[in-house]
């Protein structure tokens, strides 16, 4: 490979290896305090009825219980990977007010469309509890993938 070729191929680790931090920070935030709050984001449940109704509009059969579960799980890390890889689309000196401004982006967004987008209300939804950790998980997911983005292009480049 050329050096250029190798450059291209680090840096596009950089962006999956940071994106895939953000969507694991917001899965297991989502995922571990559920279980133990009755108000905490259902973004499983919002996710499955959007894989199932979209699978429906397709003209395809959903999955049903835990499989519909572990699929939601899959196409949420890597939707969730992609977008949170963006945070790499600049200087690394403005990565963590990238990060903040996608997590923020998608914290609201995941608040305020699954409602317009057919998907219902999540489950043991209390206001203003449920929109305000929601938005946190997902917050917390933008400023976890700028970190790494920060920290592994300083040790890339020596800087750091």
């Amino acid at each position: 490979m050329t050096t250029e070729r190798l450059r291209r191929f680090a840096r596009w680790q950089l962006l999956l290896v940071s994106g895939v931090v953000g969507a694991l920070t917001v899965t297991l935030l989502n995922e571990s305090v559920r279980r133990v709050v009755p108000h905490a984001p259902r973004m499983d449940v919002i996710g499955e009825r959007a894989l199932s109704r979209t699978l429906d509009a397709a003209g395809l059969k959903p999955p049903r219980g835990k499989a519909l579960y572990r699929w939601t799980m899959l196409g949420d890390l890597v939707s969730n990977s992609l977008y949170y890889a963006l945070v790499g689309l600049g200087s690394p000196a403005g990565a963590l007010p990238r990060g903040g401004a996608l997590g923020l982006a998608a914290g609201l967004g995941a608040v305020v469309l699954p409602r317009p987008l057919g998907l219902g209300r999540q489950p043991n939804e209390q206001s203003p509890v449920t929109p305000l950790l929601t938005v946190a998980w997902y917050l917390a997911g933008g400023l976890s993938a700028a970190a790494v983005y920060r920290s592994m292009s300083r040790a890339e480049t020596g800087n750091g």
